[in-house]
């Protein structure tokens, strides 16, 4: 049977790209045909037949007549029986649109900057420290004031030479900065230092902070969605990229104890020793790491980046330029370690790392910056104009409900002034309680003027994008043309697949019927009754050669030949048309035994029994390609009824002056 999917099935109608026809004017209305009270200009008729022609061997324009009639005339028929009023061909055409709308809605030009600045940070690693003060996005005024003053105080001794550890211990909100307890057990504070990263491995305003300082230099107070930062760069680096390698290492008992460190690190210069001296790698970290995670695996370790190390794993792999270089011991908070590179995956340039970079950038917040250029330019196109005052006033009916998810818009029904306007779109602050009962969630309570505010700006982006897909029909007619044609490919699809495909499938009695009809177009050629009997052990040679004489059949043979239940021949019996298989091609195609053949160094015989001459397949034997050719019985007889029932007229003068 065929299959069919929706790409097989519009690749006679449609193509994401659009051809243009060699003179060929894009607002040619002239009227080509017209099906019932449905005209189609030229420029449609040409449009479709461009997707559908290769250039070097068009089909011309009179021939592909037939086949666009046919596909207008499924098309009305499926609007006719209301298909596309089905639901779930609605929501696969919204998921169609939202995908082809896409490009359209956002800021080309700041997206190409934002993917050009994320791949000149890639080839850089940062490490990095940093102090923290937590302050909501919705905290009150005052609260942010009091965070940005303290940051701001930590920054003046920080510049006048109180060390940044001491500062990031003692005040910073990152719990990450000082010693706590884990499940029990106590983690060492990092007093501040994060370590290296590199591009998206921190939220964008971070990122682009510590990107754009000097090695040393401590930022100004940078806002992130967690609070104030202050951020010193102590490092940076080329990027590292991917690198697999494999380690020693030699722990420390007690790391408090000054003994068992001289120990560990006596033991790991030996090590080294012998390393130099030529012994291999993997014995020793077999033999002598304490890493039993990667001992047994001769100290190999997962692939791994600069974000995913501690800092002094990260720069001795730095260090480390050919494969099978390994490293001077070096301590870490683990013990001591030897490391040796197996292998590196450098940052490949721009045009390699594109979609990568395209991949992460929506999810990294920094498609922020483009969204908010894109918006601003909507506002600015269409006059958008927002009333502050109204929304304010909806202070008077928001309560702290709306943090427990449990706030009902309903409260504000009778608030009708306008928030937000938009072309010929008015939203009123009902529209805007709505938006915020959909979007509520269970959150900490904030201050309520400033949640109101935060929702709004949200509310009016939202809304100016949405006014803009809303125009895309208008603005862009290739994307008008597109739409169309995924609409009515929708449709072509569903109605084809009902009134052909599956129909095809589950119509078994005309299915039979056409069979019977038929059946003579379904041969086999002449076929050979067979034994095959491929030889597994050479050993039974001469006891096959004397059963296939005799006439033996598989039956007969395995039951002889493999009965200790060791495998000592494969048989096979069967009706074999001449060029059916490798075995019986081998063969000469006459009665009786073979010599001794090969195939795949396998030693095999065939014994040919008796000829049986052409005659038709049974259903079951033909049953795929019957199905396809009864599918195109049906839809033929189909498209049949179509043409009698709607009535369709061609302009010959109007199509005769499109042919070149």
């Amino acid at each position: 049977m065929r299959t069919h999917s929706f790409k097989q099935l519009l690749l006679g109608f449609l193509v994401v790209s659009f051809i243009s026809a060699i003179g060929q004017n894009p607002n040619d209305e002239r009227v080509v045909m017209t099906i019932e009270d449905e005209a189609i200009t030229a420029n449609e008729f040409l449009n479709v037949y461009n997707k559908n022609n290769n250039l070097d061997s068009k089909q011309p324009l009179d021939e592909y007549l037939d086949l666009f009639i046919n596909y207008k005339l499924k098309v009305k028929e499926a609007k006719n029986l209301g298909y596309d009023t089905i639901q779930k061909l609605q929501k696969e055409l919204e998921g169609y649109r939202d995908q082809l709308a896409e490009p359209y809605l956002m800021d080309e030009e700041v997206n190409k900057e934002l993917m050009r600045e994320a791949y000149d940070r890639m080839r850089y690693d940062i490490r990095a420290s940093h102090i923290m003060l937590k302050v909501s996005e919705t905290a009150p005024p005052e609260d942010t004031l009091k965070a940005y003053n303290k940051i701001m105080d930590l920054r003046r001794q920080a510049v006048n030479g109180t060390p940044f550890s001491k500062l990031a211990t003692k005040y910073s909100e990152d719990p990450s900065a000082r010693e706590r307890k884990v499940q029990g057990r106590t983690v060492r504070g990092n007093k501040g230092d994060l370590g290296y990263f590199s591009v998206f491995d921190m939220v964008y305003p971070f990122e682009t902070a510590a990107y754009n300082l000097e090695e040393g230099e401590i930022s100004q107070p940078v806002r992130t969605k967690y609070g104030y930062h202050l951020i010193k760069v102590t490092n940076k680096h080329k990027a590292l990229g991917r690198v697999k390698a494999a380690h020693i290492l030699k722990m420390y008992k007690n790391a408090q104890s000054k003994e068992d460190s001289l120990e560990a690190k006596n033991k790991i210069q030996e090590i080294y020793q012998k390393l130099k001296d030529g012994a291999d790698f993997a014995k020793l970290a077999k033999q002598e790491s304490d890493d039993r995670s990667t001992s047994r695996k001769g100290g190999n370790l997962p692939w791994f980046g600069s974000n995913r190390m501690i800092p002094e794993f990260v720069e001795a792999a730095y260090k480390l330029k050919e494969t099978g270089d390994f490293s001077k011991p070096f301590r870490t908070s683990y013990g001591w370690h030897i490391m040796m590179l197996k292998e590196r995956k450098g940052i490949g340039n721009f045009e390699e790392e594109k979609e990568k970079i395209k991949k992460k950038l929506s999810k990294s917040g920094r498609d922020k910056k483009s969204k908010k250029a894109f918006v601003k330019k909507i506002r600015d196109e269409y006059n958008a104009q927002s009333f502050m005052p109204a929304v304010k006033e909806l202070e008077k009916v928001i309560s702290n409900k709306v943090f427990s998810g449990k706030w009902d818009a309903d409260t504000a029904k009778q608030m009708k002034k306008p928030v937000f306007k938009i072309g010929d779109k008015v939203y009123t602050q009902y529209d805007f309680a709505e938006y915020i009962e959909e979007n509520q969630s269970r959150k900490k309570a904030q201050d309520l003027g400033m949640y109101l505010e935060l929702k709004f700006k949200k509310f009016r982006d939202d809304k100016s994008i949405a006014y803009e897909d809303s125009q895309l029909e208008k603005k862009y007619p290739e994307f008008k043309s597109l739409m169309k044609e995924y609409r009515n490919g929708i449709l072509l699809f569903e109605l084809t697949n009902d009134k052909v495909w599956e129909k095809a499938v589950k119509d078994t009695t005309g299915l039979k019927k056409y069979y019977k009809k038929h059946k003579k177009k379904y041969m086999w050629d002449e076929r050979a009754d067979a034994t095959i009997a491929i030889l597994l052990n050479p050993e039974v040679e001469k006891d096959v050669k004397k059963m296939l004489k005799q006439g033996k059949r598989k039956a007969s043979i395995d039951s002889i030949l493999n009965s200790d239940s060791a495998r000592n021949i494969s048989v096979q019996d069967g009706l074999y048309e001449k060029d059916a298989n490798p075995y019986i091609r081998k063969a000469k195609w006459e009665k009786g035994l073979s010599k001794k053949l090969n195939h795949e160094k396998k030693p095999f015989f065939v014994k040919i029994h008796k000829f049986v001459p052409p005659e038709p397949k049974t259903l079951d034997e033909a049953r795929g390609i019957v199905t396809a050719d009864y599918q195109n019985y049906l839809e033929k007889q189909w498209i049949n009824k179509l043409r009698k029932k709607y009535d369709y007229e061609v302009n010959q003068d109007v199509l005769k002056s499109l042919n070149p």
